[in-house]
């Protein structure tokens, strides 16, 4: 099932979201999946580079359709998901978001061969600290208690169906707000945040490639 990280197979990746894993405004390189994926082979394990399905303004309901769209998608050794930000930012209930998020959480562990140790999930990052929410005139403080809400409900299904859960949110906090940070429009995450995330996961998914023995 899985190769020999000194074996010419690599890992297939399947990486599923919205903007913050279709790295809006910054290079292919640059991405998150991307820069995991190049931490994992300088670490000598061989993997791909992600097929990543994701894009800017999906919510969970227009991930799960693009996802139809392009069924049969296969098996895959490691699949990750980062998505919910949209259906905040629309107003949906979390409720709706829960139902919606374990849905396409179990679709992610189908894909994953049936093996919830081959998925991981980030959790939404604040964008109440960015300027952009500032220049709408939202509160950061709304806007932070729906995205805990969202988190917790996220946070909740990873443990029931045993997956790994990576909490970003506390960084995006800490550190979303820097010019750096961020690409021009004020809003999505440069390449040097995507760089904190993939610190944050990188642990997570080697440990997780460790115990099903592919390391």
């Amino acid at each position: 099932m899985f190769s020999d990280p000194i074996s010419p197979i690599s890992l297939s990746y399947l990486a599923l979201g919205d903007s913050y894993s279709i790295g809006e405004g910054v290079d292919d390189a640059a991405r998150w999946p991307m820069q995991l994926a190049s931490a994992l082979r300088a670490d000598g394990i061989a993997i791909a580079a992600p097929r990543i399905i994701a894009k800017t303004g999906w919510s969970t309901d227009e991930l799960a359709v693009a996802m139809d769209a392009v069924e049969p998608l296969g098996k895959w050794d490691v699949v990750s998901l980062l998505i919910g930000v949209n259906d905040q930012y629309r107003g949906h209930a979390v409720d709706h978001y829960r139902a919606s998020f374990t849905r396409l959480l179990q679709r992610a562990i189908a894909l994953a061969d049936a093996n919830p140790r081959q998925v991981f999930v980030l959790s939404i990052p604040d964008w109440g600290v960015t300027p952009f929410a500032r220049a709408e005139l939202r509160s950061p403080r709304r806007i932070a208690r729906e995205l805990d809400a969202f988190n917790a409900a996220a946070r909740e299904a990873c443990i029931a169906h045993e997956v790994a859960f990576v909490d970003i949110t506390p960084v995006s906090r800490e550190l979303g707000a820097q010019p750096d940070m961020l690409v021009e429009d004020s809003l999505h995450p440069s390449a040097a945040m995507y760089a904190q995330w993939t610190r944050l996961a990188l642990p997570v998914v080697r440990e997780l490639l460790a115990k099903i023995g592919s390391v």
